[in-house]
């Protein structure tokens, strides 16, 4: 037979719970209910509280998601519409022959690049929204990522030699094989490069490639102005804009695409700076034979 003493110390302790819950219903996410181990409603107690706790911390994830969005919304209507507004600036003094001759030219040529700045910052945005959709899948394979990369960078080449960069590309003659998404794996490498054209007012790039016992290396190195050290271990967040270093153009989101695609093929990625002397992404994926 339950004593009566006991049966009353079960009730108070349920008030204790039906009080507690009131109060994180109410928002106080840091109430917890207390209990003794003998106690017949302590196991009951520990079950509610782990509740609360991955409640707390989705609820918490959520937060942050919409601060996420929030921020991304007004760097987009800042990031996006300034430029285009000083676009059609550009276009319409040119259109009603406000300028004429070289000046004109000279218009349209600022113009021309101001688009290919936007289209860059909308193909950002794009991979994003992507990344963080439902439906984003990668084709992870086995992928010979020397002659992709060597592919890929040709392309580089006269942008290169347009902003005055000098360029030292290392690539095996062998093939390189490891698991990686051929398109991601491109967009990888197109971030990093861009990443240092826009952002490190370096005047060397250096990209190298080799392969480790279980590992492809891929390196790429520049000696613009770099990452204090404060923000090196920030720089792959979504929206982090370095006060110092780099500049501050930029959505804030490409090294934190990069991250994402290179540990969705099961990658990884480091970054190294010393400011004025050099900095260094270095990504390595699974070998793959």
């Amino acid at each position: 037979m339950i004593c009566v003493g006991k049966l009353l110390g079960v009730k108070r302790r349920l008030q204790d719970m039906t009080d507690a819950l009131s109060d994180m219903e109410a928002g106080n996410g840091n109430r917890r209910i207390l209990a003794v181990g003998n106690e017949p409603t302590a196991d009951l107690s520990y079950k509610m509280n782990e509740i609360v706790t991955r409640y707390e911390e989705q609820l918490s994830g959520l937060r942050a998601a919409d601060e996420t969005n929030r921020r991304l919304m007004t760097s987009l209507s800042h990031d996006v519409r300034t430029p285009l507004t000083t676009l059609i600036g550009y276009l319409d003094a040119a259109h009603r022959g406000v300028v004429t001759g070289k000046e004109r030219e000279e218009y349209l040529e600022i113009a021309r690049h101001k688009a290919h700045d936007l289209k860059d910052y909308i193909d950002v945005l794009f991979d994003w929204f992507k990344l963080n959709s439902s439906e984003f899948a990668l084709s992870i394979e086995r992928a010979e990522l020397a002659e992709l990369t060597r592919n890929n960078l040709k392309d580089w080449i006269p942008i290169f030699e347009e902003n005055h960069l000098d360029y030292e590309i290392e690539i095996p003659e062998r093939p390189l094989f490891a698991k990686a998404d051929p398109d991601g794996y491109a967009r990888i490498l197109n971030n990093l490069v861009q990443n240092v054209i826009a952002h490190s007012r370096a005047t060397r790039i250096k990209i190298k490639m080799k392969q480790k016992e279980k590992e492809i290396e891929i390196c790429v190195e520049d000696n613009g102005i770099g990452i204090e050290k404060a923000d090196l271990p920030h720089i792959f967040e979504r929206l982090y804009k370095c006060d110092k270093g780099r500049s501050d153009q930029g959505s804030g989101l490409g090294l934190s695409i990069v991250r994402q695609m290179v540990e969705k093929m099961d990658g990884r990625i480091t970054v190294r700076s010393e400011p004025n002397r050099v900095t260094s992404f270095t990504i390595c994926f699974p070998v793959k034979n």
